[in-house]
């Protein structure tokens, strides 16, 4: 698998990245998941905040954002492609999104918020559950940190 990994901030998109990238979101978190919320916020535009993309013969593929949050850094926003999913691909783009925090956020603590049937997945990767599972939007989610 020959993916091309791009990440940058807000103001370095281009509007047909911007476009593919916030159409794969809308696609997943609010079609697929039938989560009717606003899918886009402040977040996107912080300056801190990275966009991962990753691209496969010049079509998006997986996408995730890494979020500046004082002494941590967020994951979010994690997702394959429906034709991409079942290949791996996941893996891929948390390790590419793991080095990344690493790189631009060195010593920070890296979060995020899974969707409970994913805690397996996350934890393979050395993320531990923190509190209580909780609803957003609807679906189940659990507080998870990189120890």
């Amino acid at each position: 698998m020959s993916i091309l990994w791009l990440h940058k901030h807000f103001n370095e998109l281009n509007t047909g990245e911007l476009f593919t990238l916030m159409r794969a979101r809308v696609d997943v978190f609010v079609v697929e998941q039938n989560c009717p919320y606003p899918e886009l916020d402040d977040a996107d535009i912080a300056a801190d905040t990275l966009h991962l993309l990753g691209y496969q013969d010049g079509q998006l593929c997986a996408y995730a954002r890494c979020i500046s949050k004082e002494e941590k850094v967020a994951i979010g926003r994690v997702l394959c492609v429906k034709k991409w999913r079942g290949k791996g691909l996941a893996k891929v783009l948390m390790n590419e999104a793991l080095a990344l925090c690493h790189n631009h956020f060195p010593g920070r603590t890296v979060v995020l918020s899974a969707q409970t049937y994913l805690l397996d997945f996350y934890r393979d990767f050395g993320f531990h559950t923190r509190g209580e599972p909780y609803l957003e939007d609807g679906i189940e989610h659990q507080d998870m940190e990189l120890l």
